[in-house]
């Protein structure tokens, strides 16, 4: 904590001290600037628009657009999407999902999602062309400045404090430049996250990092109520029938279409062409999946899977990180978007409470918890995760005896309360207190 002879920055100089304060607004400033209108950005910006602070949410692409995604929302999400009080009826367009169908080791078993009193007993489905926008709309419906095609150039720093006042960014087609300036600034630019590298904030090198795949193809099975993820990954072509770290998924999207990929961590040092594995594994699917390479109605595309909170510090200086530009994807699935959501959220009730501070030490002090608040809720599960993705990242280690346990049932049902992360502590369940348990215990760094 600074001494008396460390005097904190002011958060917000030349701004009226009180914010979201009417008089204070003007074109060019803000109380907080979000950068980056995915998911975790827009659940910030809608957190925190809706308690009355003035919010820019910057994007630099115009909506609806696309982003590399399974689609496949779990109970997490869901709650996420009520809390920011956006319909998720089937009426609405959104396809509902009974659980996770589970494939290795030749058996399948399916798993229905918990009823528990934190989470709803049902996921979605929703193609993120379309997603993101609805989230982006909300948070401007509640009141945040949304701007698209804002491309962040870089932030503006107080050469004195070295702590961030705002950004720099070109609008539109002609690229206008413009400045914009707030106390506090949101980085939930995404894996790339430029505005994070200019500060300074930089990936572990010691936390896995992912790559997933997808295309969409029509098939009719387009309204299967369960996910379905194919755990003992393999090329169909290899002699050697290796089991490789990762899985496939395919997930219907009700419209005639299901998504198909394939998630696979980029540290093992596996040389294979992982689009054409793609093929090749949606080639040898079972004939009643009624996949056809004339079927594919748009090509691949990869993206990579920060995990782990593998970018820190997740606050400094003015900035935090949340999503993917955070590393808030589970290391154990591959699942990005309620965890993206969820830390948007903290990171909103975190810069509430500090703008609500009367003092610049207290400001500071409160934007200090943000990065506890992520630990206390992903230390221990992301812990857990980082152990399967090392294990997952040593085929050799798992070899044959990998494909046989992941086929027990046993193994499977551990397996889907690991994936799902939907644990309630009261539970009569054994299993279900123990991986709670677990969660809370395992070493997180």
């Amino acid at each position: 904590m600074p001494g008396p002879e460390q005097q904190l920055p002011d958060l917000a100089p030349d701004r009226d001290p009180a914010p979201g304060h009417a008089a204070a607004r003007t074109e060019d400033c803000a109380d907080v600037i979000v950068v980056g209108a995915g998911p975790a950005g827009s659940t910030a910006a809608y957190h925190l628009a809706r308690t009355g602070l003035d919010v820019l949410l910057l994007e630099k692409a115009a909506f609806p657009r696309e982003k590399v995604c399974g689609d496949g929302l779990t109970p997490r999400a869901v709650k996420q999407l009520t809390d920011l009080g956006i319909d998720v009826s089937e009426s609405a367009g959104w396809l509902h999902n009974r659980g996770l169908r589970l494939v290795a080791g030749r058996r399948t078993m399916e798993f229905d999602w918990p009823e528990l009193s934190a989470f709803p007993g049902y996921g979605l489905v929703r193609r993120r062309a379309d997603f993101d926008e609805l989230l982006a709309r909300r948070a401007a419906a509640a009141g945040a400045r949304l701007i698209e095609r804002a491309n962040v150039a870089g932030p503006l720093v107080d050469d004195r404090t070295g702590r961030i006042t705002g950004v720099t960014a070109r609008l539109g087609d002609d690229r206008r430049p413009v400045s914009y300036h707030a106390p506090v600034v949101v980085a939930a630019d995404g894996n790339s996250t430029r505005l994070s590298l200019a500060m300074k904030r930089y990936r572990r090198t010691d936390r896995a990092m992912g790559v997933a795949y997808r295309t969409y193809f029509t098939t009719p099975r387009h309204e299967d109520r369960y996910l379905e993820a194919w755990l003992d990954l393999r090329d169909p072509t290899d002699p050697a029938h290796r089991l490789l770290p990762g899985y496939a998924w395919v997930f219907g999207m009700g419209d005639g279409t299901a998504n198909v990929g394939l998630g696979v961590l980029d540290t093992a040092g596996i040389d294979l062409d992982w689009r054409d594995l793609l093929r090749r594994w949606c080639d040898a699917l079972p004939p009643g999946y009624g996949y056809t390479p004339d079927g594919v109605t748009e090509p691949i595309r990869g993206s990579a899977l920060p995990m782990g909170l593998n970018r820190q510090p997740h606050y400094a200086d003015g900035l935090l990180l949340v999503g993917d530009a955070g590393g808030t994807v589970s290391p154990g699935t591959g699942e990005g978007i309620a965890y993206a959501m969820e830390s948007g959220r903290y990171a909103a009730e975190t810069i509430v409470q500090a703008l609500a501070r009367r003092t610049d030490r207290g400001r500071e002090l409160a934007l200090r918890a943000y990065p506890q608040a992520l630990r206390s809720a992903y230390a221990g599960y992301f812990a857990l995760g980082r152990l399967a993705a090392d294990l997952l990242g040593r085929p050799k280690l798992l070899g044959a005896a990998g494909a046989v346990g992941l086929g027990r049932p046993a193994l499977l049902k551990v397996a889907f309360r690991l994936v799902v992360n939907l644990t309630e502590p009261n539970s009569k369940d054994a299993l279900d207190r123990l991986m709670h348990l677990i969660g809370r215990v395992a070493p997180g760094r």
